[in-house]
């Protein structure tokens, strides 16, 4: 029984006789985390693009502009917040919160290393996607509330995009889920008790890969393609910005939004693009494993890795037109994403 992976302890194991104080350390960690990725993210992007042009980017605040960034940040929380006349107000106020609270609780189930996850729940994978699925929501609140054309032509935009490449972002991940249920079952010991690994939890997936010895991006690369190009739509990312496409909408859904009201929204722009690439660490890379080097380590690796991928994505592709980002996937990345899921049945029924 020792030989067998074991499912690890998580913060909640640790403070479980205190509800209270296991939210509180949560959530101050995630949020102190997730700000200062936004805050790195931000900066990162104004190098990376600026590379890929022959500029500079930001020089002047902090050793290469690093702090530029918390410049900006105190300038949006110092900015006064305007709000528009004849809003729906509920709407209108709402939106940024409902955009903002999801990614808290999406990033609080992702195992950084075999001992390193704050929530282990069984059924993870599907959470992660239920709450992206959310913000979708607040984003056609806010373009509804806000009483502006281009606002409610981005919200629309925002809600048929990202219904559509939800399909194939889930079916790739589908396939990731058949191969865990359907190779030769990996036994994990779980406080003593033995049961195979879960193909819908995180966990369970990157313990998968860790005691095979080898990443499902190997068996899965179309999978793993296609989960990209979903995950950048998703993130309403260019080339598939065209929710806030600025020759067209002004700003897309957060057009009447200033401040740290507009903030929030760019927070969690940011904060979901680290999500789909922990996401994607975890269904084809591995999630922790890797040599030599500690767990956290290699998953943080690997995502920001993904997330400069899609940096450079968006500085080298220019913007779809709406019609042909919506045929790119339904013509395309969704036949694909069903043949790719039923080759990969096959394959598995017949071994």
């Amino acid at each position: 029984m020792s030989n067998l992976p074991t499912a690890p302890e998580t913060l909640a194991d640790y403070v479980s006789g205190n509800l209270w104080l296991f939210f509180a350390i949560a959530t101050a960690a995630i949020m102190g985390y997730l700000t200062l990725n936004a805050l790195f993210l931000i900066w990162l992007e104004r190098k990376i693009s600026a590379h890929i042009q022959r500029r500079l980017g930001p020089m002047e605040v902090g050793w290469h502009g690093v702090l530029q960034t918390v410049a900006d940040m105190l300038k949006l929380l110092s900015k006064q917040l305007v709000t528009p006349r004849a809003i729906d107000k509920p709407l209108y106020h709402l939106a940024p919160v409902v955009v903002f609270a999801p990614v808290i609780a999406s990033v609080a189930m992702f195992p950084f290393a075999e001992d390193l996850v704050i929530l282990d729940i069984e059924l993870s994978l599907a959470y992660v996607f239920v709450f992206g699925g959310i913000g979708i929501i607040g984003i056609f609140m806010a373009g509804w509330g806000s009483n502006n054309k281009y606002a409610l032509l981005g919200a629309m935009r925002s809600v048929a995009q990202n219904i559509s490449y939800e399909i194939p972002l889930i079916l790739s991940a589908l396939s990731v889920v058949l191969l865990v249920s359907g190779l030769e079952p990996v036994i994990i010991n779980d406080n003593d008790q033995l049961r195979p690994a879960s193909g819908i939890s995180l966990i369970d997936i990157a313990i998968v890969q860790d005691a095979k010895g080898w990443w499902f991006v190997l068996v899965q690369p179309v999978a793993a393609l296609i989960y990209f190009i979903a995950a950048v739509a998703e993130t309403n990312r260019a080339p598939f910005d065209i929710p806030e496409a600025e020759s067209e909408l002004v700003a897309g859904f957060h057009t009447e939004y200033s401040g740290m009201r507009f903030a929030m929204f760019f927070f969690a722009e940011y904060t979901n693009m680290i999500i789909v690439s922990m996401v994607a660490t975890v269904l084809f890379f591995g999630g922790w494993s890797g040599p030599l080097l500690p767990g956290p380590v290699w998953f943080f690796g690997k995502t920001y890795l993904l997330i400069g991928g899609m940096m450079w994505f968006r500085w080298t592709f220019p913007r779809l037109r709406f019609d042909q980002l919506m045929s790119f996937c339904w013509t395309v990345l969704i036949p694909l994403s069903i043949v790719n899921l039923l080759v990969t049945a096959l394959v598995l029924e017949l071994l």
